[in-house]
């Protein structure tokens, strides 16, 4: 779970949709019998695919992700944006009385849902090509 303070909180189904296509890249965290397992990869938003799309992407046969993670245990996909410290020098407050705090300003949508592995070789090749399409 990600804590969000609610003046930062963004529910707006089409910003979230234009964060994760300008990232691409996702830390996709599944769960296996010794703990997390993550890999980095870029991933595909299908807007028209369930209430708030669905997301896809390839982990080669290789990667132990595929083998180990438990599919009936949910993942997250973790999109990135940019990130910075804010100094607390960059406060009016700092001037006025001190009792400020540094930060860091940042964007992430991080996305909840079941992993599905596919075998399928036509099914493979239509979502690498989409992939490609989209990256």
């Amino acid at each position: 779970m990600l804590y969000i303070p609610p003046a930062f909180k963004v529910e707006d189904l089409a910003t979230l949709h234009a964060q994760i296509e300008a990232t691409g890249l996702a830390m996709l965290v599944t769960v296996g019998a010794e703990g997390p397992i993550v890999s980095h990869v870029p991933l595909f938003l299908d807007r028209d695919r369930g209430p708030y799309g669905t997301l896809v992407g390839h982990l080669a046969r290789a990667n132990p992700q595929v083998k180990q993670s438990r599919l009936d245990i949910q993942a997250v996909a973790v999109f990135q944006g940019p990130d910075a410290y804010i100094s607390p020098g960059w406060y009016q407050a700092k001037r006025e009385h001190g009792k400020v705090v540094p930060t860091w300003n940042y964007a992430t949508v991080h996305c909840w849902g079941r992993a599905i592995i596919h075998d399928d070789p036509t099914w493979i090749r239509d979502q690498i090509e989409a992939l490609t399409r989209a990256h």
